[in-house]
């Protein structure tokens, strides 16, 4: 027998093989999701739950008696309202600096003519390789001489252009036709122009992606604002976070209710930008 467009179709024996396969990969999509998602489950649950039930053996996984006053105490008790402050400027600042700085460092490397253009870029970008932790004894040292310690500056000024995204973007740069930089030179448009007007539109996808990426990284960070403050003032939510778990040890629910809302930001971004993150992560991968 043949399906439609003369192609034979399979016969019972391969719709079987073909059925239990199909079967077998969602199980193990199931199983997978199973184990992501039962930590964020029950961390959500214990910051819910009065202390004395967070601690029951065996503990249930659908508990009664929730209630939100753990998340009031620990906000309360964490002082989380300053850290989380310091957290979404120093995000935010770091963000926006390195989007800037990445977009033109992109574009000069993508189409300005300079002296040892390729070398200089791989030499840019082999500083991917070096771990932050070689490079922090200095970075201290730099602060401590500006002096600039306990202040939002020391929390950002090491992180204003990143590497990374300028390999990300300078890769969408090269992809964008010669002949529009051709015409656009006809027309009179300038590098300035042509960079803001064309080639960031067509690369909105890989910066979205990458200020998604610079974000994260800057939200949880935890090694160098310990090093660089010393006050409450300037610290940020992962330092508080840490604070609350040492000061209430015996209280789980309550070091559940902080991670909660440490977390929240995070997950707020993803949900609002998860489709310029897929299509920033898949735009180097899908052609047409």
């Amino acid at each position: 027998m043949t399906a439609a467009g003369g192609l034979p179709r399979p016969s019972g024996g391969a719709q079987v093989v073909h059925g239990l396969r199909l079967a077998g990969r969602y199980l193990l999509l199931a199983v997978v999701a199973v184990v992501v998602l039962l930590p964020i489950y029950v961390t959500l649950v214990g910051a819910i739950q009065p202390g004395a039930q967070v601690l029951d053996y065996p503990r249930s996984l659908f508990p009664t008696n929730l209630t939100l006053d753990v998340i009031r105490e620990a906000w309360r008790v964490g002082n989380l309202d300053q850290y989380l402050l310091n957290s979404a400027i120093v995000a935010m600042c770091i963000t926006a600096a390195q989007v800037f700085t990445a977009i033109l460092a992109a574009y000069a490397f993508a189409y300005l003519q300079m002296p040892l253009r390729n070398v200089i870029f791989f030499v840019f970008i082999a500083t991917l390789m070096v771990p932050a932790e070689a490079t922090i004894i200095a970075n201290v040292d730099t602060i401590q001489s500006l002096g600039v310690i306990d202040s939002y500056p020391a929390l950002i000024m090491p992180f204003l252009a990143a590497a990374f995204g300028t390999f990300l973007i300078r890769q969408v740069f090269l992809s964008v036709p010669r002949d529009l930089r051709d015409a656009a030179a006809l027309d009179g448009l300038g590098h300035w122009g042509f960079m803001w007007k064309v080639a960031v539109p067509l690369a909105r996808p890989a910066i979205g992606a990458f200020a998604v990426f610079s974000f994260l990284s800057a939200w949880n960070q935890y090694l160098w604002p310990l090093l660089v403050t010393n006050t409450d003032r300037y610290r940020t939510v992962q330092i508080g976070l840490r604070q609350l778990a040492s000061t209430n040890i015996d209280e789980i629910n309550l070091i559940m209710a902080g991670t909660v809302i440490a977390a929240l930001p995070i997950f707020l971004v993803l949900l609002l930008f998860q489709r310029q993150l897929i299509r920033g992560l898949t735009a180097g991968a899908v052609k047409g």
